[in-house]
């Protein structure tokens, strides 16, 4: 099979997905109804109706293949096409069978499914009474065999492997005592699932800025129609032939009455609905005088007049076929379709422009344009009502009108007579030529077969369709909104229930994945398509919007839905951030540490919006996340308990957090009493028997706090703080901090100074201040900064004798220095050398596992490595060979780990992406990226490929020695002063204001 094909036509479904149909009211064969399901819940029948692509191939591996090692190349197309997930139904047997396959085989393995995503209600009852029985044995806690044994007789869980069924259990087991009760058991299931939804909600996020933004208009008739041109103007045209221009934020441009103004006592006209001839500049109103009048868009001078009509056109619709052709379409009050095909429409509107004048206007009869060579009238009587709406779709193509008619609620047709349906296609979207087909006046019924009609109890109102989801909606008097798929009148997909009045309005934004709604009560509500929920509701009372709802409009350019009562109201839409460009992005904040747990192989990472997210490093594949972790603030910092099961994260809120990282359970919450100061890093140490955790920030003090079992109150406060750190402790905000086992603590200060702590005593053992560097250019002091950054030990060297007087301590110095120091007797400075590439202060700092290599982060996203195996051995000496550099991210990098026996490099920063690479620098991936891979399969890598950003980022460029000319600091420092420049320009903005009040 063919790497880049996705669909295989081996079944009849597929064959549907992949050939071309010539309309919607083309019947489909036998399976179309299952294919056709692609919206609302019919993406989940297909789902559990139809194996993913790699399922299919699996199915024809035999078994002898299966034992063999996979191919890389049939891995990697196996990694492009699994369906990336992130949460499953509780009990998807379905998905199961489907994805579950024998541990034994590599690519089989990236089907595996986790135990607590199979584990059905059913198992959950087979499991509580297994607990009871060894509860009524004496028995409340379970270890890892009984646990095992439980399982492995629970009916439909026989299939899952030991490795499956030791993982859940250390994850419940977040403490690493052995065992597990019930309650813990089921605290796990109920809270993993919690997150998992309220990752869904926030993945699908929009919500309406409220209140709305109001325009109040003059008082007169009420707006009929809102409509929005080509250059983004919003037109509204009122009862009385108002015709106003406004602008996408609702400044009034221009308005004008398109009506002449008559008597007293003659009756005054009024427009019934109006529509833009956008590819003509043309504006179209249909008036109560059973007229269409065509004015000029940019003058509202008239153009000419249609009159003399079958009756009033009570709603219109307009449609460009073809270059010069178009389609005029209006419904009436016989309930009828009426079509005016015009061809050469440049010409004929040339024409009708010189007819006789009644009122001023250029008129020209019914009967008398249908004469012209280029018109074709047809009239269809569809409805037994009076019609409520009607648009053509050129997709489709076909005519969907609506009414209130129950058995006529809805009803999909035919443009023209289906006698030749090749033939009709040229004739609508001129190819070839033309034949004109002369049409009775008088109302036609269309055949069976050229329509679908949809009944619907007390008929529809409004209805939209959408040719890329395949998804056709429908609101009416019932106050239901019903999902159609348009194949399958007999019965909706799916109802969203929740409107408490009949229904006016109804938009499919297809390229949000949301339906907008408004009832006649002013509430607007946004829908998401997939899941069928309700995810943001506007209240009248919220949104300001009142009186009698008359027109909507929701416009995808703007992102916002116009509402017209007695003021025209516009409501923002406010969705998930969007990443322009080719950018693969891991959060939609940015990202400002990560970590990595050797214990269950994930990698987690933690936002600036307090989102933390964990990842499989195996695939890349997001396994978890939850948010508000931090209430509103930043997550700054992370560390890992002793045994790897449990997160501990700092804040700006200045508390301290500790977690069961799989299923987002927040087991205590460490701070001080008062208002706390942001913590910039923590440490999880062990001293002895004993466990703390250790935090640093802007309150210049090191906050300890005792971990133990005995320890069991939710909010803990810090011990009392070391006289030293309170007598002459930091003065300045400190930073970072590292440890060295078993009682070293370094800690590094703004002002450039660093103290290393006996933690057994609290006692300074020795402290240091930053050495200035060598005298710089005025045009490079501003990037000069003697700010500790990082600090990392060398423990290979600690409290080796003969090594005594080598340096164990490494820090970040200003302009890319790094400074190497001895902490014995007292400390000193040994040596230091400059990484001679960027010049950029270092912000993170890694070493291997032997201390051999030294790997640093910098302010722009390059990563360095050295070779300080034998360096700093003694003060003087030539500096570390670099042994590799590459750029890994375009912005400020915020983690740095080096995971799986020094194979691997795991880096995040603030360009909201989190990255793995060997340790030799090739990318391997982004988390979160479409394509999965597997991390000991080089052909499942992105490399020799890179990040597109940093491909395309000017400080990426390679060397060359017209660009060894150009001062990299002098390009730094202009992009800080024009980014100063733009954030003074922002403050003087009204807006920026108000947000500082």
């Amino acid at each position: 099979m063919p790497l880049g094909r996705k669909n295989r036509p081996s079944s009849a479904g597929a064959k549907l997905e992949t050939q071309n149909k010539l309309s919607i009211l083309t019947e489909p064969v036998h399976g179309a109804s299952i294919v056709s399901q692609k919206t609302g819940m019919g993406y989940r029948q297909l789902s559990a109706r139809m194996p993913p692509t790699g399922g299919m191939i699996l199915s024809n591996i035999g078994p002898t293949e299966k034992s063999q090692k996979c191919p890389d190349w049939l891995e990697k197309e196996l990694l492009r096409q699994e369906p990336r997930r992130h949460s499953l139904a509780l009990g998807d047997t379905a998905k199961l069978s489907m994805r579950q396959r024998h541990r034994g085989d590599l690519a089989n393995k990236l089907y595996e499914l986790k135990m607590e995503h199979v584990v059905s209600y059913d198992n959950l009852k087979h499991l509580k009474l297994a607990f009871d029985e060894f509860a009524k044995a004496g028995i409340k806690k379970l270890d890892y065999p009984q646990f095992r044994s439980v399982v492995k007789k629970c009916s439909g869980l026989h299939a899952i492997k030991d490795a499956q069924i030791q993982q859940l259990f250390m994850k419940i087991d977040y403490t690493a005592d052995g065992k597990i009760e019930w309650h813990e058991f089921c605290t796990y299931m109920h809270l993993e699932y919690k997150e998992k939804e309220e990752t869904v909600r926030r993945s699908t996020m929009a919500t309406f800025t409220l209140p709305a933004k109001i325009m109040h208009l003059s008082r007169g008739e009420p707006v009929l129609e809102i409509q929005a041109a080509h250059d983004g103007t919003i037109v509204t045209v009122r009862e009385d032939g108002v015709v106003n221009y406004w602008s996408p934020k609702l400044q009034l441009k221009n308005n004008k009455n398109v009506f002449p103004e008559r008597h007293i006592s003659q009756t005054q006209k009024q427009a019934t609905d109006f529509v833009l001839m956008t590819e003509y500049d043309k504006l179209i109103i249909g008036t109560g005088a059973r007229e269409i009048q065509i004015y000029e868009f940019s003058s509202l001078e008239p153009c000419c007049q249609i009159s003399a009509l079958e009756t009033v056109p009570l709603n219109l619709d307009y449609c460009c076929t073809a270059p010069d052709k178009c389609l005029i379409l209006y419904g009436d009050t016989q309930g009828c379709v009426n079509i005016l095909i015009m061809k050469l429409v440049s010409e004929t509107l040339r024409l009708w422009k010189k007819s006789p004048q009644v009122e001023n206007m250029p008129n020209i009869s019914l009967d008398h344009a249908v004469q012209f060579p280029n018109i074709t009238y047809l009239r269809w009587k569809v409805h037994q009502d009076w019609v409520s709406k009607v648009k053509y779709f050129h997709s489709i193509p076909a005519i969907i009108s609506a009414s209130n008619h129950k058995d006529s609620a809805l009803v999909i047709g035919c443009l023209l007579p289906s006698a030749d349906i090749r033939q009709q296609m040229n004739d609508v979207c001129g190819e070839g030529k033309p034949k004109k087909i002369q049409i009775p006046s008088s109302p036609q019924l269309r055949p069976t077969g050229d329509q679908k009609v949809f009944a619907v109890g007390k008929g529809v109102m409004s209805f939209d369709f959408s040719k890329s989801e395949n998804l056709l909606v429908t609101g009416g008097m019932d106050k239901l909104l019903r999902m159609w798929n348009p194949y399958m009148p007999e019965r909706p997909t799916g109802t969203l229930k929740g409107h408490l009045a009949p229904i006016f309005y109804v938009c499919i934004a297809s390229e949000d994945g949301h339906i907008f709604s408004v009832s006649r009560d002013n509430t607007a509500k946004i829908w998401n398509i997939q899941d069928q929920t309700c995810l943001f509701t506007a209240h009248p009372q919220e949104s300001h919007i009142e009186g009698e709802l008359s027109a909507c409009l929701y416009s995808s350019d703007v992102k916002g839905l116009y509402i017209s009562a007695d003021s025209l109201a516009l409501l923002s839409l406010q969705t998930k951030p969007q990443h322009k460009g080719r950018q693969i992005v891991s959060h939609y904040e940015p990202v400002l540490c990560c970590g990595y747990s050797e214990e269950f192989r994930q990698a987690l990472s933690c936002s600036e919006g307090s989102v933390v997210k964990v990842w499989d490093v195996d695939t890349g594949a997001q396994v978890f996340e939850y948010g508000c972790a931090h209430g509103q603030a930043a997550i700054t910092c992370m560390a890992f308990d002793s045994n790897g099961r449990r997160l501990v994260t700092g804040g700006r809120d200045g508390s301290l957090k500790m977690w069961n990282f799989n299923n987002g359970e927040c087991l205590k919450i460490l701070r001080a009493d008062g208002r706390c100061a942001e913590i910039c890093d923590c440490a999880y140490l062990k001293l002895h028997r004993s466990a703390f955790v250790i935090s640093v920030g802007w309150g210049r003090r090191i906050d300890i706090y005792s971990d133990s079992i005995e320890e069991t109150q939710y909010n803990q406060k810090p011990k009392p703080s070391w006289q030293d750190d309170v007598r002459i402790g930091h003065k300045e905000d400190v930073l970072c901090i590292a440890h060295c086992a078993p009682h070293l603590l370094a800690t590094g200060s703004y002002d450039g100074e660093i103290i290393v702590w006996n933690v057994v005593s609290g006692r300074i053992q020795c402290r240091f201040q930053t050495p200035q560097t060598p005298a710089t250019s005025t045009s490079t002091c501003v990037l000069k900064n003697t700010s500790v950054l990082s600090l990392i030990f060398l423990k290979t060297r600690a409290f080796v004798t003969e090594l005594s007087s080598s340096a164990w301590l490494i820090s970040s110095g200003c302009q890319g220095y790094l400074n190497f120091w001895s902490v014995l007797n007292g400390g000193k400075f040994i040596t230091s050398f400059q990484d001679s590439h960027s010049k950029q202060q270092i912000v993170k700092l890694a070493l291997t596992q032997d201390d051999s290599l030294l790997f640093t982060a910098d302010h722009v996203g390059f990563i360095s490595v050295y070779d300080v195996k034998e360096y700093a051995l003694h003060p003087e000496q030539k500096p570390p060979e670099k042994v590799n550099f590459w750029r890994a991210h375009i912005s400020r990098i915020t983690g740095l780990k080096i995971i799986e026996d020094d194979q691997f490099l795991l880096t995040s920063s603030v360009d909201c992406s989190v990255r793995l690479w060997n340790v030799h620098g090739h990318f391997i991936g982004t988390f979160g990226q479409a394509e999965s891979w597997s991390i000991h399969n080089p052909s499942s890598w992105k490399h020799p490929d890179v990040p597109y950003e940093v491909l395309v980022d000017p400080l990426s460029m390679p060397s060359h020695p017209i660009l060894e000319k150009i001062n990299m600091a002098d390009f730094l420092n202009f992009e800080m002063n024009e980014n100063v420049k733009e954030m003074d320009n922002k403050s003087d903005s009204p807006s920026i204001l108000n947000d500082k009040d």
